[in-house]
């Protein structure tokens, strides 16, 4: 299904935009509104509007870390406003084998908050209701990329329906969408990074996540909990109501399994007692959701003239610091910065800048992976010597109040590890 909100034809009669993004999730349609509200003929590409349902407790089990860098993005769309979003202003981190521990407090930075968890799906529904109501923006649904053909002067995409042979001839309209520029934020497995043969440094945790939502005897007071055991870290996440928080449980694929098997009940008792009852006794547990952990990189955020890669479509992170989301919409924020930079009528796949983005977007994300995998390793040995060596850090970390005060402005995507790797935000942030 075509919207077509700002139908124009270009030579040979074939429809011609300036921009396409591929991928309506949380950041591909951030990506979409942001480049329509500055006056780009926008075309945004996915199978169907993304569709959430709450589990039993009301809440979304997917649910993102928003730092305050994606807040200001966000409410520059005009989708922050109306979300239910819940602040949290402290931090817990600890291990199972420590006797030592690190306190986070938004107050340390002179905020009120650290940042917010939001519920995925509600976020994705108000960024593609903001999309339907903005002009310049065509939304094409219920079609599958199957071809990408870059050119000197546009990229030719190739479109075919669902459970239609990819061939020439079930092409839905060969050779008719022509775009300037392409936008994979098609995710982790990026039909755009496919199509392009580019290739991906994979590192596989050896871990799945389990990832639910619980209600417990005492309530959160805007706390996130961070326990990191031998065999994966357990986050406890603030949740809309007092006594409600996602978890989202990093650990071996049998034990994923094995947890996810059991009765309610029991799985109450195994959060509880992995979470030192942090949060009193687990009362209800929602239904869980399992999935594979695997971190990844690709070789290129530019790979060929007039694509780019933003999002989970060039990089994926272990969710250990809930920064998969937040590094997607800095992606997004410095596209914008680019497109803001030019010209009214100026080609904005020509931009020279390009080279220069992709390569700041996969310095900053060869640091987050690097940082994500060598966390999870420090934390899964139980070598005598590296507890004792993890334990003299953590309480150096904790009582040094400038090291601790840095962390925290690098957490919030206010440092200056994250401004570095890309072009300087709007004042405001």
């Amino acid at each position: 299904m075509v919207e077509n909100t700002s139908a124009d034809h270009g030579a040979h009669g074939e429809n011609l935009h300036d921009i396409a993004i591929v991928g309506g999730g949380l950041v591909g349609a951030a990506a979409a509104l942001g480049a329509a509200l500055q006056g780009w003929r926008v075309l945004l590409l996915d199978r169907a509007e993304p569709a959430w349902e709450p589990g039993r407790l009301g809440m979304d089990i997917r649910n993102v870390a928003v730092s305050p860098a994606s807040m200001a993005l966000l409410d520059e769309l005009g989708v922050w406003r109306d979300q239910q979003a819940i602040a949290y202003s402290h931090m817990r981190v600890w291990e199972d084998q420590g006797t030592r521990r690190i306190d986070f407090d938004a107050a340390d930075v002179q905020r009120h908050e650290l940042g917010w968890i939001a519920e995925n799906g509600p976020l994705v529904a108000a960024l593609w209701q903001r999309l339907r109501a903005q002009d310049g923006i065509t939304i094409c649904t219920a079609d599958r990329l199957v071809g990408l053909e870059p050119g000197t002067e546009a990229v030719k995409l190739h479109l075919t329906k669902h459970g239609e042979q990819a061939s020439a001839d079930a092409m839905t309209a060969p050779a008719r969408l022509r775009v300037r520029l392409v936008v994979g934020a098609d995710g982790a497995r990026s039909a755009v990074r496919q199509l392009l043969d580019v290739s991906v440094e994979a590192f596989d945790t050896g871990h799945h996540a389990l990832a639910t939502v619980i209600r417990t005897s005492k309530p959160h007071d805007g706390t996130a909990f961070q326990r990191f055991l031998l065999d994966g870290p357990l986050a406890l996440l603030p949740g809309r109501h007092p006594r409600q928080s996602s978890v989202v449980w990093s650990q071996p694929p049998a034990s994923a399994e094995r947890r996810a098997a059991l009765s309610d009940p029991a799985l109450c008792q195994e959060i509880a007692s992995a979470s030192e009852h942090c949060l009193g006794s687990v009362e209800e547990v929602d239904q869980r959701v399992v999935f594979p952990l695997q971190q990844m990189l690709a070789a290129s955020f530019n790979p060929v003239p007039r694509v780019l890669l933003i999002g989970d479509a060039g990089r994926v992170l272990h969710p250990l610091a809930g920064l998969g989301a937040n590094l997607g919409f800095e992606d997004v924020r410095d596209l914008l910065n680019e497109l803001d930079g030019l010209l009214p009528g100026d080609d904005p796949g020509a931009a020279g800048a390009w080279a220069s983005y992709a390569r700041r977007r996969r310095i900053r994300s060869r640091l987050m992976v690097d940082i994500m995998g060598g966390l999870r390793r420090a934390y899964a040995s139980n070598d005598p010597l590296l507890q004792w060596l993890r334990n003299l850090g953590v309480g150096w970390v904790d009582s040094s109040g400038l090291l601790k005060r840095q962390i925290i402005r690098e957490a919030l995507g206010l440092g200056p590890l994250a401004r570095v790797s890309r072009r300087s935000l709007k004042p405001e942030l």
